[in-house]
């Protein structure tokens, strides 16, 4: 029975009856060199290149003819762009011989940060633009590398305490074990933070009206009304002051008092000074004479 398995011949269509015997020795046909070279040849695996991570930052200044308006209409921008308001300021002029301004921050993704300079633009007269960007592929890669190496020592030190028995030794790997973990979450938001100021950009919007042309002359009664409304102004700092100087004048008086006294005993005592040597002055001339 043995002999007879051993030589039935396989099934045809057999996989292992059609492939040809591993000897080493080329086919017939084939060059021994080609199949040298082909077996030597290194394979390079192709290696995909990451795109650069950018932070990208927009400032545009736009002329316009109602700025209140437009920063409704630049609200609504930021959000059909899928965008934030950072912040917001609007100076209104207290007269018509001031430009309104107004500024205005957003952030939008990225990919949509053209898209929204060119509708910001369509709100009036561009007068200023610029981007600028800032790679930080180098730290997203150095925070990622430095991420994974903690993890991997916060694994072993994981196993090192569920080895050891020694009380000393547990206590002393938990305080490395807290050391590694505080440095992990510190990487990670830091990671986050950067990836969020990539995978969104900035655009710092400022609005300013259109100056209006100033009238000819003004009403008699605006310029009165003005002028009363400096020399009220004038006069009640002028009687602060003198309040003011009233209050200190009080406070050093005693010092004032001191000063004056001293100056009054010293031109005093001067003249009595005078009023003796004059007298010795004229008996020394009569007597020369």
């Amino acid at each position: 029975m043995l002999v007879g398995c051993a030589s039935s011949p396989l099934p045809a269509g057999d996989s292992t009856a059609s492939a040809p015997a591993s000897t080493g020795t080329p086919m017939a046909g084939q060059n021994f060199a080609e199949t040298a070279d082909v077996a030597a040849a290194p394979v390079v695996a192709e290696v995909p290149r990451l795109l650069p991570q950018m932070i990208k930052t927009a400032d545009i200044t736009v002329v316009v003819d109602a700025v209140d308006e437009s920063l409704q209409r630049a609200t609504a921008i930021a959000q059909q762009q899928q965008g934030d308001i950072l912040g917001l300021q609007n100076q209104t002029p207290p007269n018509d011989y001031y430009r309104h301004t107004a500024s205005l921050q957003m952030r939008v993704p990225q990919e949509r940060l053209e898209l929204t300079l060119e509708a910001l633009g369509e709100l009036g007269t561009v007068q200023r633009q610029s981007i600028t960007a800032e790679d930080v592929s180098t730290q997203l890669v150095d925070f990622q590398a430095r991420l994974r190496n903690l993890r991997k020592s916060e694994e072993m030190l994981l196993q090192i305490m569920e080895r050891s028995g020694d009380l000393g030794e547990v206590l002393k790997v938990a305080q490395e074990l807290s050391t590694i973990r505080n440095s992990v979450e510190q990487i990670d938001a830091q990671l986050s933070s950067l990836q969020n100021r990539v995978a969104y950009s900035t655009i710092n919007l400022s609005l300013e009206g259109a100056i209006a042309d100033a009238p000819a002359q003004r009403a008699l009664g605006i310029q009165l009304r003005e002028t009363w409304e400096s020399a009220s102004h004038s006069m009640g700092k002028l009687t602060v002051d003198f309040i003011q100087l009233s209050i200190w004048l009080a406070v050093y008086s005693p010092y004032l008092l001191i000063f004056a006294g001293a100056t009054v005993w010293g031109y005093r005592h001067l003249k009595q000074q005078r009023s003796h040597s004059a007298p010795a002055t004229s008996e020394a001339t009569t007597r020369n004479t």
